[in-house]
């Protein structure tokens, strides 16, 4: 009976032991990032997908899991061990939960590498423009397709022209580009981010190739700034 007794106490010992060690280590799910209050900590397992920046020994990543996507900003990070965390590369970040002008991110954080990779597939999110599911997909890696080129702006002799130089084009040949596309009525703007696809790269090349009334896909990653305004990295012809 004591022989008995000291085993069902001690199954119960180690079941403790392993919820309070599953409670300790907090890492979350992407539903309950989501639902968790802005500016408390949260701890979640994610894959780098893009880096869109290094200075000054902090950097910003765009990386997903297979359940949701993490915008993580500004975190610190060396300059060795950014060229280390590849697309693919398996994070564990613990940070704050934060949100600035509709773009929710981690910020604070710090990281360490864990075992494991993951490349995520881009979802096609172009039947959710316009409605209130597609935010559900921030900072995922998405599609669109088919969508028609309109005009972004005009020139200094007022003709319409396809994309501009920052929002209001002010900059130059190395500056965010910004295009705008149309899908039915309503018409979005999106960016080529300077600092993760600079004037190099094919997707930049492309967009200052476009012309009025193309019809194009694209993929990239939805960020949000008042509104979705997805930072692109693949524009080609429409299939």
């Amino acid at each position: 009976m004591k022989r008995f007794l000291a085993i069902i106490l001690a199954i119960v010992a180690v079941a403790a032991c392993f919820a309070g060690c599953t409670k300790k280590s907090g890492v979350m799910t992407h539903a309950e990032y989501e639902a968790a209050d802005l500016d408390t900590p949260v701890v979640v397992e994610t894959y780098v997908q893009a880096k869109q920046s290094w200075w000054d020994n902090k950097a910003t990543f765009y990386t997903q899991a297979e359940d949701g996507a993490y915008f993580i900003y500004n975190m610190p990070c060396s300059e060795e061990e950014y060229a280390k965390l590849v697309p693919g590369t398996k994070i564990r970040v613990s940070g704050y939960k934060s949100e600035w002008s509709g773009e929710v991110e981690i910020i604070d954080a710090t990281y360490e590498i864990i075992k494991g990779s993951y490349t995520a597939t881009a979802f096609d999110v172009t039947d959710l423009l316009g409605t209130d599911d597609l935010i559900k997909h921030q900072n995922e890696f998405v599609s669109f397709k088919g969508m028609t080129v309109v005009a972004a702006g005009q020139d200094e002799n007022g003709n319409d022209v396809p994309f501009l130089y920052n929002w209001d084009g002010s900059g130059e040949d190395g500056s965010d580009l910004y295009f705008k596309v149309q899908l039915g009525e309503d018409v979005y703007t999106f960016t080529v981010e300077s600092y993760l696809c600079d004037s190099t790269t094919d997707v930049y090349a492309a967009v200052k190739a476009l012309k009025i009334g193309d019809v194009i896909d694209m993929e990239g990653f939805l960020y949000w700034y008042e509104g979705v305004n997805p930072h692109i990295t693949s524009v080609t012809a429409a299939e």
